[in-house]
């Protein structure tokens, strides 16, 4: 069943001579991790902050920035999270998505262009492809924190998948469960597909073009039904 969010007919916005483009985050979007990362970032921020709560503003941000952000020249600290977080990652279980492996699967068929668009980094990568070799076959590009100056919710990540497949802002979708990404998407100007599987529907409503519980339902022809919002 699909949350709120709008599907009209808009391929005439689509410009055919040009690629359409599916960019999908990688945590809470194609993989069903953020949950194990809530309780991580949750300890760290507990542990050297004190309020466990100050995890929820981490989502969607690279390592990098948030140690830019929350840890600016305590090195020390800095080594021993990010030893914590690759053990960490080391272990993590990475499942699917509910449909996301074959709705992937269905764009790749129609010729859709796709690339995973992530804040991690090429360590956590490494720990993915153990688990998923698939994904460098799923996907055209893995586009990962070292390729971008500025985390999101800048646009730079989404901006540079639209780059690399030679297309434009209204032909790419972008999959989205955290606010900073959702924001990154709309900084992009594409439509965004947000995923209630980290955020409930109603509150991240207001920053994607339509909202779904995950990928069983979704289809390519509901894909391009998506429009944007007029946003104020």
């Amino acid at each position: 069943m699909y949350a709120k969010g709008r599907f009209c007919y808009t391929a005439a916005m689509i410009d055919t001579a040009k690629p359409i483009a599916g960019l999908f985050d990688l945590d809470g979007v194609v993989l069903d991790t953020e949950s194990q990362y809530s309780v991580f970032w949750s300890e760290v921020m507990r542990k050297y902050k004190g309020d466990a709560a100050l995890a929820l503003k981490l989502k969607g941000m690279t390592l990098e920035h948030i140690f830019a952000a929350w840890f600016p020249g305590r090195e020390a600290e800095q080594k021993e999270i990010a030893g914590a977080l690759n053990e960490f990652e080391a272990r993590m279980e990475m499942r699917y998505i509910p449909g996301a492996r074959e709705f992937i699967g269905e764009l790749k068929g129609r010729g859709v262009k796709l690339a995973v668009v992530t804040s991690s980094n090429e360590i956590k990568m490494r720990a993915v492809y153990r688990q998923h070799r698939e994904l460098t076959e799923l996907f055209d590009r893995i586009l990962t924190a070292e390729l971008f100056a500025r985390s999101k919710p800048d646009p730079d990540c989404y901006l540079l998948g639209a780059s690399v497949f030679g297309t434009t802002a209204d032909n790419c979708f972008v999959f989205e469960d955290s606010f900073n990404g959702l924001r990154a998407g709309l900084a992009a100007k594409m439509r965004v597909v947000g995923l209630a599987t980290t955020n409930p529907a109603r509150e991240i409503d207001e920053f994607a073009d339509v909202v779904i519980p995950d990928f069983t339902e979704m289809t390519y022809e509901r894909l391009l039904a998506v429009t944007r919002r007029p946003r104020g």
